[in-house]
């Protein structure tokens, strides 16, 4: 029996996400076997509207192997004839991330994450999938994922729902004046605890995202202008290549990292080291969820936390270019900043100031 949450997340998907169309190919893939519910109930309604699904069930434990053990030559081998074949066939693509231990990859080694990345990952999903179809990741609510999330299990399955099916239009309507701002600023300065750090956005564009390319969803992204980011910051705890950081701190000068500290320093310090653009920036964001309160180790979560912003190491997106190219991308989040565009403060903590901004607190977004 399939929950009627997981229909009612299927339909956003395929209708909200996705726009799937009839005769359309969808490429549906689970990782981890936790998430089985949401691919039936999307297979039911991917084939109800006439539209062909392509599923890809993979193991984590399988994923571990795969990532220890192959080199360049295998993860060319597996793009190749493989999934870039396949993908350059698809309309759209679901990635579904349901994996019970979100450290199961924690221990593959530098070369081997770097392998995988620039043979396989990029031109797969960063070139290919990014440009070239209609695509949404999320997760999927499991007793581990809980508790990363410091939650009872019922209880973060019922804030789960709740965040993932937030009603988009309205978060939608709410970012408009946010983004006309933007459009207009030239410098963004993010002034909070071991934070200061400034950087030009003049000319950048920005994409707001309210459920077609994530879910949970609630951003407005663009990318700082590569050689303009100056200051200090510090980001929130995360996880990235399975390895845990309790914070991260960066030191930046001209737009490259110079100086850095964390709780797990020999992982930073590779993850730096992947590439000369991994010391660089590809994009900035504000995350605007009203739902999403705290850090939950979780990224496409936490990069959406309301009063958050994130300023990414490494590869920029396709739609707001700065020109960095990296293996990397890491959406590390720095919480409750204050924010002031062109000197004007525009979020004041976790809370937007202006008139026309307060559309995006949470007792606005949350009101019916």
């Amino acid at each position: 029996m399939i929950n009627p949450q997981d229909y009612q997340l299927a339909e956003k998907l395929l209708n909200h996400s996705v726009s799937l169309k009839k005769n359309e190919n969808i490429w549906i893939q689970l990782v981890g076997l936790n998430g089985i519910g949401l691919v039936r109930a999307l297979v039911e309604l991917v084939r109800e509207r006439g539209a062909h699904p392509f599923v890809r069930l993979e193991d984590t434990e399988i994923q571990k192997t795969l990532l220890q053990t192959g080199d360049v030559d295998f993860w060319e081998k597996q793009a190749k004839e493989d999934h870039l074949p396949l993908m350059k066939k698809m309309d759209a693509f679901i990635g579904i991330r349901a994996s019970e231990n979100i450290y199961e990859t924690s221990k593959v080694s530098k070369e081997a994450n770097k392998a995988f990345g620039e043979a396989f990952l990029h031109p797969v999903h960063f070139e290919q999938r990014v440009n070239h179809t209609k695509w949404c990741i999320l997760r999927y609510p499991s007793p581990a994922f809980a508790m990363n999330a410091k939650m009872p299990t019922r209880e973060f399955a019922e804030f789960y729902y709740k965040a993932c099916l937030l009603d988009y239009q309205k978060l939608k309507d709410a970012m408009k004046p946010l983004e006309k701002r933007l459009r207009a600023g030239k410098e963004i300065r993010m002034v909070g605890e071991g934070t200061d750090i400034s950087f030009g956005i003049e000319g950048q564009n920005w994409i707001p995202c309210f459920g077609d390319r994530n879910i949970p969803d609630g951003e407005i992204f663009s990318s700082p202008i590569l050689d303009s980011i100056n200051g200090h910051i510090t980001y929130a705890p995360s996880v990235y290549q399975g390895q845990p950081f309790e914070f991260v701190k960066l030191v930046v000068r001209d737009g490259v990292v110079t100086d850095f500290d964390s709780s797990n320093n020999d992982a930073l310090e590779a993850i730096l080291d992947t590439d000369e653009g991994a010391r660089r920036f590809g994009e900035f964001s504000f995350g605007t969820n009203p739902v999403i309160e705290k850090p939950m180790y979780d990224i496409l979560f936490d990069e959406k936390i309301y009063g958050s912003n994130h300023l990414t190491l490494g590869q920029d997106y396709e739609d707001a270019p700065n020109g960095n190219k990296s293996n990397v991308h890491w959406d590390l989040v720095c919480i409750g900043a204050d924010v002031y565009l062109d000197n004007e403060l525009i979020r004041k903590g976790r809370l937007f100031v202006p008139e026309d901004l307060k559309v995006l607190n949470p007792d606005r977004l949350l009101v019916d």
